[in-house]
């Protein structure tokens, strides 16, 4: 008694798997898309907006020039 293997399915496999696959793979990618923008960017967005809100540019020059920082602005002193 002779036992015999199947043939494996060769013809179409390819396409057979990325049928399957490629769904997955483009849902997983949708996830994590979705993810790292509510995990990363709003919250880094809100922070900026947040630190803007009562950030002032000319308070933050003034304290610069006086420390010395800027080489071509004498500081209010001299």
């Amino acid at each position: 008694m002779t036992m015999s293997l199947t043939k494996p399915a060769m013809r179409g496999l390819l396409a057979k798997r990325l049928r399957f696959h490629l769904p997955i793979a483009f849902g997983l990618s949708l996830i994590a898309a979705i993810a790292f923008k509510y995990a990363v960017t709003e919250p880094r967005n809100k922070a900026y907006a947040d630190f803007y809100k009562q950030y002032d540019a000319t308070k933050e020059f003034n304290a610069m020039k006086e420390a010395g920082i800027f080489e071509s602005v004498r500081p209010s002193g001299e």
